[in-house]
């Protein structure tokens, strides 16, 4: 009796599909996650791009493009240039503060031993995830009272104490995987503790250093809720802030294209900043990852 046997082919073509798709299914999902992080920021661009009686159009690809909203976003009193300015004075510092504090804590915890260290790591961790909604009201009474209302400080601040648990937390498991051997190496050829800190530990720790600024600076550019609650002149409010003051033409209607184009602006320096220190900052991310 004779028996059917399966043509050789379809085996052969099932594994080269399988394979294909295995080959590119990471590809795939890569270009969606791209794709869907991209969207918004496409579609914030092409608004801004358009003329502001086109702002309700569904073109991809605004026609024809037109520069008003850009000029209507640093025309006027409006005062977004000088949001710029503060919004940069107020991260720029916050990062240099975070900086400087958060890696000799973080140095000190990762190579002192004393007790309950790793509650003293777990309380500096626990003090990031408190709401900052529950702390406007507290802040608010004691900025009055010392009178910090409208200045740098009611900003840079409150921004300090959100920024630095994670600096120090991140920072503290770099150098943990740093060998101390490096310090007593430099000690042995004349350096002080400081010195071996300044020149050996800090060039090396550079990739955790710069990947910790990054953070730190985007979320200090970013922030919005302290800078509105301390700040009512608009000579000292950050960009964010000034940016939801707009208004329109008969101040009734949305300013949807002057929004757009404030958002293209306040996120280009982000952008560029991440792109100067790729390299750097996913060396940071994804160091001790691999021995």
């Amino acid at each position: 009796m004779a028996t059917a046997t399966a043509p050789a082919g379809g085996g052969k073509l099932k594994t080269a599909e399988t394979s294909a798709l295995r080959r590119y299914a990471p590809l795939i999902g890569v270009v969606v996650i791209v794709l869907y992080c991209l969207a918004p920021f496409y579609w914030m661009m092409v608004s801004a791009f358009r003329r502001p009686s086109d702002q309700f159009s569904n073109d991809i690809i605004p026609a024809p493009f037109s520069f008003q909203n850009f000029k209507d976003v640093f025309a006027g009193s409006n005062g977004f240039a000088r949001g710029l300015l503060n919004s940069l004075i107020v991260a720029g510092t916050v990062t240099i503060l975070t900086l400087i504090i958060g890696m000799v804590a973080a140095y000190t915890l990762a190579r002192l031993d004393f007790k309950f260290k790793n509650v003293v790591l777990a309380i500096i961790i626990t003090t990031s995830m408190f709401p900052g909604i529950s702390l406007v009201v507290p802040l608010l009474k004691l900025f009055v009272d010392i009178k910090w209302i409208n200045t740098y400080q009611a900003m840079i601040v409150p921004s300090l104490s959100f920024a630095l648990p994670l600096a120090v937390w991140n920072l503290t498991s770099f150098f943990r995987q740093m060998p101390q051997e490096l310090e007593q190496a430099a000690m042995v050829d004349g350096c002080t503790p400081a010195q071996a800190f300044r020149k050996v530990i800090i060039p090396l720790a550079a990739p955790g250093v710069f990947t910790t600024a990054i953070i730190t600076f985007i979320a200090a550019w970013n922030e919005f809720l302290i800078a509105l609650s301390m700040t009512n002149k608009k000579s000292i409010q950050t960009a964010n802030v000034i940016v939801s003051q707009f208004t329109g033409t008969t101040g009734r209607d949305q300013p949807f294209g002057s929004q757009m184009a404030a958002g293209v602006v306040v996120t280009i320096p982000l952008v560029i900043a991440v792109l100067l220190f790729q390299r750097r900052i996913v060396a940071g991310l994804t160091a001790g990852g691999v021995k």
